[in-house]
């Protein structure tokens, strides 16, 4: 079997897994890295101008008993590597003889098509042509107004002169019909305009009907092939269960499969192994060469399977495997109280509790708040830390205490100061990070830095002390974006380093290395100054 690698070393079966990977959960078994060591050893050290690319292994048994690795790459792309066999696409899009190619040139054509209509000679002398007709009836009918301007003075000059004269009613008739002749003819002359004016609109709507219609033609053909190849995109599972894209969507919010769904690793791992009667046995994703520029993701780093693109699919192809459970933390991991009033309470947030209530997990610093002072008005939280962050957190008693506090932190008055262990060393000793924020849409809850469409996050830091391999910073955010601070610290333009336990932009380990340490604001009833502290346990 071509893309079936066989290991340097010999591995047993007590060596192996018990249970195979979450991929969306995992942290990467020994077999994997040593799969992984060697499929890097074939990449090589990647260019700096090259593009970065996620790889994946997946251990696997054959009908022999013996063990290997086969190895894939995100994307649909060709790679050049010759001493490494990838698993193939799960559809071969790029197939130079398959109908997506051949529906691509007809849309291509299309879209010249289009192009070619909206930027030819005709349409721009169609459009000359109305732009002068109407500057010319502009120009005609605003002088015939100036002209009965005019004329109208001298006929008011007349009738002044006619009071006296014995003919008067004669004259004041004469008066009233020439202006009655007047005004008709004006009327007259601009329907002719309007007619001039619409006889070229017709000729212009008549052109842009057949680029309407050209796009129509390409949104139809487009959204056929798109709905074309989803169907053709068909996943296994062990029990040799198929199902398409399209029907796996269907059952889905999004209805429709987003771009590039079944064209990541782990969806073709586990579609060669199926189809090629290899057991799954442990599965891991890496990031090779350098960064991109929105999301985050470092060389050498192993990374869960997105979320939007794969979640759906897997939840597919791995019925029927035994899944590894993600290690349960306690189910109650208790508030500390630091301080508190009729109006406030400030507490302090273990790391792994929620701030406020889940899809699936109720318990949170909301339900124990609640818990804690029963007759408190909602909404009681007024501001949030990340699940795997710790530290101090505001709770407000009163909807009175809730606004006025809730207006401290839009205004940015209140100070906050976290602390953070880093997984790396940092030269400089302080300064600011300005990188706009949003949501990846394709793999929720990760954000990405997006200078279009992010919102702003500025943050503050300085070094506090250094180790041999890691940094301790503090951190001061002025904005309070979802992720901003493992984000500002992880992104290449930021500090470039993760915080030390990041599963999401760095390296998966016990915790969360990030505590809000202390916290300043004006008491919502007192009006009083108040700083409150909270010191990390790390």
């Amino acid at each position: 079997m071509h893309c079936l690698n066989s290991f340097n070393k010999t591995f047993q079966d007590k060596e192996l897994p018990e249970y195979f990977t979450n991929p969306f959960d995992y942290t990467p078994h020994p077999i994997c890295i040593q799969a992984v060591k060697e499929l890097q050893a074939k990449l090589g050290i990647p260019n700096h101008n090259s593009k970065g690319k996620m790889y994946g292994v997946l251990i696997v048994k054959n009908h022999l008993g013996e063990i290997g690795y086969i190895a894939a790459y995100s994307g649909n792309d060709q790679v050049q590597e010759t001493q490494i066999s990838f698993v193939p696409q799960v559809f071969e899009i790029t197939n130079p003889e398959g109908f997506f190619r051949k529906g691509e040139t007809e849309l291509n054509q299309i879209n010249q098509a289009i192009y070619n209509h909206e930027n030819s000679l005709e349409l721009k002398q169609i459009l000359k042509e109305l732009h002068n007709e109407v500057k010319n009836a502009n120009d005609t009918l605003k002088a015939t107004k100036f002209e009965m301007v005019n004329a109208k003075r001298s006929r008011e000059f007349k009738r002044v002169e006619a009071e006296n004269h014995p003919d008067k009613e004669s004259i004041l008739k004469h008066l009233i019909k020439e202006s009655q002749t007047e005004k008709s003819k004006f009327n007259k002359l601009k329907k002719e305009c309007k007619k001039r004016v619409e006889a070229i609109q017709l000729k212009l709507d008549a052109y842009h009907q057949q680029i309407n219609e050209l796009k129509h033609l390409r949104k139809t053909q487009s959204a056929q092939l798109q709905k074309q190849i989803f169907d053709s995109y068909l996943f296994l599972n062990i029990d040799g269960k198929e199902k398409s894209a399209s029907d796996i969507f269907k059952e889905t919010k999004t209805k429709v499969p987003p771009a590039g769904a079944g064209d990541c690793c782990a969806p073709k791992l586990l579609q060669f192994a199926f189809q090629n009667q290899l057991k799954p046995i442990a599965l891991a994703e890496f990031w090779w060469g350098p960064s991109p520029k929105k999301e985050i993701r470092k060389h050498g780093n192993y990374y869960p399977a997105c979320k939007s693109k794969c979640e759906p699919i897997l939840g597919h192809m791995l019925e029927g495997l035994r899944i590894e459970i993600p290690k349960q933390e306690n189910d109650k991991l208790p508030i500390k109280v630091l301080y508190e009033d009729d109006a406030i309470a400030v507490i302090s947030k273990p790391a792994g509790l929620l701030s406020v209530p889940g899809k699936e997990e109720q318990e949170s610093v909301y339900s124990q708040a609640k818990a804690l002072y029963p007759n408190s008005e909602d909404p009681l939280i007024i501001h949030r830390l990340d699940m795997a962050t710790s530290g101090i957190m505001l709770i407000a008693k009163t909807k009175l205490a809730h606004e006025i506090l809730q207006k401290q932190f839009l205004s940015k008055s209140i100070q906050k100061r976290y602390v953070a262990i880093l997984d790396g060393l940092i030269k400089e000793d302080s300064g600011t990070i300005d990188l706009p924020l949003r949501v990846d849409l394709e793999d929720r809850p990760r954000q990405l830095v997006c200078y279009e469409y992010g919102k702003s996050a500025l943050t503050k830091w300085e070094v506090i002390e250094r180790t041999q391999k890691q940094t301790k910073v503090h951190f001061y955010p002025i904005t309070g974006r979802t992720h901003q601070l493992r984000v500002h610290s992880a992104h290449s333009n930021g500090l470039n380093t993760s915080i030390t336990g990041d599963e999401l932009y760095g390296i998966k380990a016990d915790r969360l290395m990030l505590h809000a340490e202390e916290i300043t604001f004006v008491h919502p009833s007192t009006q009083k100054k108040m700083t409150f502290r909270s010191l990390a346990d790390f």
